[in-house]
């Protein structure tokens, strides 16, 4: 365990020294998620939600622990044996990093590096603990049994020190050399980012209710990147290419000089049950996707863009959605400041009205103009619908499912959503009553969630209450179930509460 654990933390310090993206171990962990069939991951992201990736990294490390034991004690038992089984562990490495996406030779150094230190490491500890045999009280402490359990120990202490510090070392590295986060920095001084001040009347302040603006810290994040692509605004470009009438390929600079436009736009996922949290509202910076590619000049028979990020994840989304005028934007900002890493930095995209396994490609660095009927992206090989129109939805922020409340009128509130058709009309329900018509706040735009409030005259007793909203195009929010998969929930948010 401790020889493999140095081994990682070499790979980290000459990964972080050459400031190359990938190690074994994400690379490892990032070449599991691929492979990982549709439903385990939806069963992830249900279980663990946001925390799917924390989750992973645990059972990865509890994986490894469990590995390098037993590569241990066949070496101890069998070296020769043994050896293999780590040469093994190291070839699974080398290959898992070299099917990442825009891998070179140099990303195999890393895995290089863990090899030159783990296997002698291994060699090491397990000949100095062939040497041990347990001291008793009356073993002098200048035995040879003494004086080998010390040096056993003084080896273990110093593998496992050499691991903690080349991890941290080699992490501090990667920061320092990439310097991304001064990239944002110095963004945030050199383009026009806006104060993401909360438009009137669009936040009605209940207490316990989320609040219209999601911060930056509290947006969900769902994707497949266990470590965040690290790009440099200066070293990134996006190609347009495919069914177009010219290839273009722009840069940072020239995508900002097209000129930048604020939205308040709201991003749902569509493993988000109902009532569930995968999903906030922000101030998107960016420039108009349809401004980007009427550059290229799409081909009339096409029907899609194949976005891709430079981690080698794609998604479809259908060309009209990017062209009939919506606020699809390639984002530079959220919420007065740069692309936080984990949300795409330096460039990702949002569309209004889908969900985001379709369209809100992170780190995107392509843009191929195509058809439906000739690629598949990534959720879709996984059983997920090909196109990801957002569906009407609403749901009960406060009171909670299964609190107590006191008779008398109580606020019962939270938010309804169907963005780039929006929310005309929020109904609740108590018990088997009627529906009663809620309070809508403002909303800028038919592309946010709206919050709404209803004052219930709660009589004491066990309730059931139930909300369904209505879009500016009649379609009311159905009351049939379905799960996430494959596109989308349906049905309508209930809770319980006692009334005291």
């Amino acid at each position: 365990m401790l020889a493999l654990a140095a081994g990682l933390a070499a790979a980290e310090l000459v990964a972080g020294a050459l400031a190359r993206g990938t190690t074994p171990f994400v690379a490892v962990g990032e070449t599991f998620i691929d492979m990982t069939p549709g439903w385990l991951k939806d069963f992830a992201i249900e279980w663990f939600g946001t925390a799917d990736k924390a989750v992973l990294l645990g059972g990865m490390a509890v994986v490894l622990v469990a590995l390098g034991v037993g590569v241990g004690v066949l070496s101890e038992r069998r070296p020769g044996a043994g050896h293999l089984a780590a040469l093994a562990l190291l070839a699974v490495a080398g290959i898992a990093v070299w099917s990442r996406p825009d891998t070179t030779g140099a990303d195999l150094i890393p895995v290089g590096a863990a090899g030159v230190v783990a296997l002698p490491a291994l060699s090491w500890l397990v000949g100095l603990s062939r040497q041990v045999d347990q001291p008793t009280a009356q073993t002098p402490a200048s035995s040879p049994e003494a004086t080998s359990r010390r040096a056993f120990l003084t080896a273990a202490t110093a593998a496992a020190a050499f691991a903690v510090t080349g991890t941290g070392v080699g992490r501090w590295l990667a920061s320092r050399r990439v310097g991304v986060e001064s990239s944002r920095e110095e963004l945030a001084a050199s383009i026009d980012l806006p104060t993401p001040d909360v438009p009137a009347s669009v936040d009605l302040g209940v207490d316990g209710a989320e609040p219209w603006r999601t911060p930056n810290a509290d947006f969900y994040r769902i994707d497949t990147a266990l470590s965040e692509p690290l790009i440099h605004p200066t070293d990134w470009t996006l190609r347009i290419h495919g069914m177009v009438e010219r290839e273009v390929e722009i840069d940072y600079d020239a995508l900002i000089e097209m000129g930048l436009v604020d939205r308040w736009l709201t991003l749902n996922c569509v493993s988000n049950e109902v009532g569930g949290g995968l999903i906030g509202n922000a101030l998107w910076t960016g420039v108009p996707i349809a401004d980007v590619l009427a550059l290229a000049r799409p081909l009339p028979d096409a029907d899609a863009v194949l976005s891709t990020s430079d981690d080698g994840w794609n998604a479809g989304t259908p060309l009209e959605a990017l062209t009939d005028g919506r606020d699809a934007l390639l984002a530079v900002g959220m919420n007065g400041e740069p692309l936080p890493l984990e949300h795409g930095f330096p460039v990702r995209m949002i569309v209004p009205g889908l969900y985001g396994y379709v369209s809100a490609t992170k780190w995107v660095v392509d843009l191929e103009v195509s058809r439906f009927d000739a690629f598949e992206a990534y959720w879709t090989t996984r059983g997920w619908a090909e196109r990801g129109p957002v569906k009407v939805a609403s749901r009960i922020d406060v009171p909670a499912s299964g609190d107590d409340v006191t008779a008398g009128t109580v606020a019962v509130a939270g938010v309804a959503w169907a963005q780039h058709r929006g929310i005309e009309r929020v109904e609740v329900r108590v018990d088997d009553g009627s529906w009663q018509p809620a309070r809508l706040a403002d909303v800028p735009s038919a592309d946010t969630w709206r919050q709404w409030i209803y004052e219930w005259d709660a009589e004491p007793g066990d309730h059931t209450l139930q909300v369904r909203a209505v879009t500016a195009d009649g379609e009311v929010q159905t009351s049939e179930q379905a799960p996430p998969a494959p596109n989308g929930s349906s049905g309508r948010h209930g809770i319980d509460v006692h009334v005291t």
